[in-house]
């Protein structure tokens, strides 16, 4: 009997030992390689958008366009104040190039701060008039440069400061090191073509200019890497549930909204016709028994798994969002209610055959009930999430481990 005890005592050592083990396997801080592979992610993220999704892509647009638009206005105030300098310093043989160029320059940069105003979820046009910011100033650079007799370029106050000052700005913007190093080279090439108009090329004070602009595009780079990878590490803490590294609720309702502005803008192209989407809204069976049982770790655990099963049955294009507890909204874009339907069964075939296990290695049973519904353009956000989750509602109760289908509503002209 008392070896019986013992033994008894001695398993429930090992046992609480095992949950030591994990607890402490949990709390241990970052390897150095674990830090080297985080810092290497964060290079790649920076170095160019390929990486990006589509939700960070206009995020990103948006803090670029008012980068746009407070530097282009900048830029449209100081280039007039300009042409008073030119007419102190200038003879007026040269001062009507410098005006006409200069004039072009200002409508530039209205245009391009109207095109910002305007452009507020095409991003296209954003990336377009950031570029735009630094190209029309190097154009009249070189517009300058190639007009004016080479003997009189020596006479120009400031305008050799062009592309110092352009290669500053890129610290300015959140571009990618890709972007901001391509443009670097653009104003290395303006400043040796000035060199070689106005005779320094190669001379001391040419590659000591030459050294300068290569060590601010160096300053300018490392800016660009740090101010995306925060801009990328805030929008992350903003928009994503730190559990499960899905969007959360506020994220999913602004996707939403982006996704039915896609919807009008495809749907109003006379050749493109529908552009369906599809809501799914599910939640883990028995969930809070999972947590009762076995412990609130296992079910982060579950819920860490689900999730990754989520990223895994649906398309990188597609939304997977949190929505609450034990509660996930899939969004399908192009998707259409058959095509959801077979996303949903694959989803519930994935977590019931799933091997989800607690600390003592025991098998949890885990499966989902899911509820499919289609989103119109016309409809606010809630209501297709409020059908999708009526749907979910008689899935669970009809037995759970089920999908079931939303009634859509008839809208005017019988269609539903």
């Amino acid at each position: 009997m008392l070896s019986g005890v013992a033994e008894e005592k001695r398993a429930g050592r090992r046992q609480r030992k095992r949950r030591l083990d994990s607890v402490d396997t949990v709390a241990k801080p970052p390897e150095i390689g674990q830090e080297l592979f985080v810092g290497l992610n964060s290079l790649r993220d920076t170095c160019s958008s390929r990486h990006h999704s589509r939700d960070f892509a206009f995020a990103h647009a948006h803090y670029l366009r008012s980068r746009v638009l407070a530097v282009g206005l900048i830029f449209a105030l100081l280039s007039p104040l300009w042409i008073v300098v030119d007419a102190l310093v200038l003879p007026s043989s040269l001062l009507k190039y410098t005006l006409a160029g200069r004039m072009v320059l200002m409508l530039g940069l209205v245009g391009l701060l109207l095109l910002a105003l305007v452009s507020r979820e095409r991003i296209r046009c954003i990336r377009f008039s950031a570029g735009m910011l630094l190209a029309l100033p190097a154009a009249f650079y070189v517009l300058v440069l190639v007009m004016l007799p080479s003997d009189e370029l020596k006479s120009l106050v400031g305008y050799g400061f062009i592309p110092f000052l352009l290669v500053a700005s890129l610290s300015v913007f959140p571009f990618t090191l890709l972007e901001s190093f391509l443009a670097g080279m653009a104003m290395l090439t303006l400043l040796m073509f000035s060199q070689v108009m106005d005779g320094s090329w190669m001379s001391g004070r040419g590659v000591e200019s030459l050294w300068l602009l290569t060590s601010l595009l160096a300053v300018s780079l490392a800016a660009n890497h740090f101010q995306l990878s925060l801009l990328l590490r805030l929008y992350r803490q903003a928009t994503h549930d730190s559990l499960t590294g899905l969007f959360n609720r506020r994220a999913l309702e602004l996707h939403l909204e982006k996704i039915q502005a896609w919807q009008r803008e495809i749907e109003g192209r006379a050749s493109a016709g529908k552009a369906p989407c599809s809501v799914l809204m599910m939640d883990l069976d028995h969930f809070k028994r999972i947590n009762d049982t076995h412990g609130h770790s296992v079910g982060d655990t579950v819920l860490r798994k689900f999730a990754a099963i989520l990223l895994g049955q649906t398309r990188k294009h597609d939304c997977a969002a949190r929505y609450g507890g034990e509660e996930f909204v899939v969004i399908l874009l192009g998707s259409d209610e058959q095509q959801a339907t077979e996303v949903a069964e694959r989803i519930r075939y994935a977590v019931e055959s799933h091997e989800f296990r607690n600390h003592e290695r025991q098998r949890v049973p885990v499966t989902t009930s899911i509820g499919v519904t289609q989103l119109r353009q016309d409809e606010p956000p809630q209501n297709a999430i409020k059908r999708a989750d009526e749907a979910l509602y008689r899935a669970k109760h009809e037995g759970r481990n089920r999908i079931a289908l939303a009634e859509m509503p008839v809208v005017e002209g019988g269609a539903a």
